[in-house]
């Protein structure tokens, strides 16, 4: 996995841009201003890549603070060049912060290559405070079985074609559709959040539910009412 991020960390910017039709920062803005933070609020940028959740927060939070996490050392070299103070190459499984730390967890496009999401889930939780947010932008499986097909070809398609023209090997950019092909619907990932103790889980599907993005609050509201019912709900968006 290391290898294979090292490989396409120069380009791989452009690629989230071409494979989202340029709309990559808008669902990614959307995102931070969905999560209404404290002023002073600390967050961690997990499976950061280049840095955009951090930069991002940064632009509308200036006296926040913010760590990117990757497992590429390549990728947290352009972070730091785009800006990003610390940076920190860790596995998502195994976080190396104390408990309860940040106030709110951003992960792009990181959840599906994860070996164990489950453990990942368990340790992102671990280090957010209660209350926090995990906030979650990443490709799933369509839950239609026809567009399911239809949708992990197309990204096989895109995959080859970026593949040859950017590095002259055609399976450089599959590892997308790979990773999504055991993956997740975004409401499996919403039912997961919640039996993960998530209080309350919000998600605004993209692409036809080949995109998701997920809000989720660490521990419940409503629990803190005396209802104990988790919460989830979603929205449509185009």
């Amino acid at each position: 996995m290391r290898a294979m991020f090292q490989t396409v960390a120069p380009r791989y910017d452009f690629i989230t841009r071409a494979f989202s039709y340029g709309m990559d920062g808008r669902w990614k803005s959307a995102a931070v201003a969905q999560a209404q933070l404290p002023e002073r609020c600390v967050i961690l940028d997990l499976a950061s890549g280049t840095g955009d959740f951090s930069i991002l927060v940064g632009r509308r939070y200036p006296k926040s603070r913010s760590i990117a996490v990757d497992l590429t050392e390549g990728m947290l070299q352009l972070a730091r060049h785009r800006g990003v103070d610390r940076a920190v190459c860790a596995d998502a499984g195994r976080l190396p912060f104390p408990n309860g730390t940040f106030d709110c967890v951003f992960i792009g496009y990181g959840l599906r290559n994860f070996p164990n999401l489950s453990l990942a889930l368990a340790e992102i939780s671990r280090v957010t405070r209660p209350g926090g947010l995990l906030v979650s932008l990443d490709f799933f499986l369509p839950a239609n079985a026809v567009l399911r097909r239809m949708y992990l070809g197309y990204l096989y398609l895109q995959g080859f074609f970026w593949g040859l023209v950017l590095h002259g090997r055609p399976r450089v950019y599959t590892y997308i559709p790979d990773s999504l092909k055991s993956f997740l619907s975004i409401e499996d990932f919403s039912n997961q959040l919640a039996r993960s103790g998530y209080g309350r889980v919000d998600a605004r599907r993209y692409i036809l539910g080949g995109i998701g993005l997920h809000w989720a609050a660490k521990g419940s509201t409503l629990a803190q009412h005396g209802d104990r019912k988790q919460a989830v709900s979603l929205s449509q968006a185009s």
